[in-house]
């Protein structure tokens, strides 16, 4: 196999574990927060800003980092934005019942991270895949995730 069949095998394995989730089990970690790197405008459009860790029953390990990450970016980074409300976070279980309205608004087709953005001209969304490409270097994901964050929180939606 020569290294372009590999890149796409690689690339392809990428895809369907985001698209229609993962199995294996491991444990849940939390983050705890520390000082703001990023700042906020207060004049922005945005109401709110949500993020959900969509997962499954089962996840495997780059499903967990995905969420685990995000976690810790959020919590370290955007402490202010969390304690007003202004920023949400959760990791959301798309096989309990009772999170079917949330994954449904969002189209969850399996383990995932979305971004939705309420301001004066309604509710916004984007799963973020490019996050699943930065799980082994976490530095790099904290601050593409941080941008992104701050962005959406700034009234910027590209």
């Amino acid at each position: 196999m020569n290294l372009t069949h590999f890149l796409i095998a690689g690339c392809l394995i990428i895809v369907l574990l985001v698209t229609s989730g993962c199995t294996g089990s491991s444990p849940r970690m939390g983050a705890a927060p520390s000082a703001s790197l990023f700042t906020t405008s207060t004049n922005s459009t945005v109401q709110l800003v949500e993020m959900y860790h969509f997962h499954g029953d089962h996840q495997c390990v780059s499903c967990i980092a995905v969420g685990d990450l995000a976690e810790k970016t959020v919590n370290e980074n955007f402490r202010d934005e969390l304690a007003s409300g202004r920023l949400v976070f959760a990791h959301v279980n798309y096989d309990v019942p009772e999170n079917t309205v949330l994954a449904t608004k969002y189209n969850v087709t399996g383990s995932s991270l979305w971004i939705g953005v309420y301001d004066n001209n309604g509710f916004h969304k984007q799963q973020n895949m490019d996050v699943w490409y930065l799980t082994d270097d976490k530095e790099a994901y904290e601050v593409y995730l941080s941008g992104i964050i701050s962005r959406r929180l700034n009234g910027d939606l590209s």
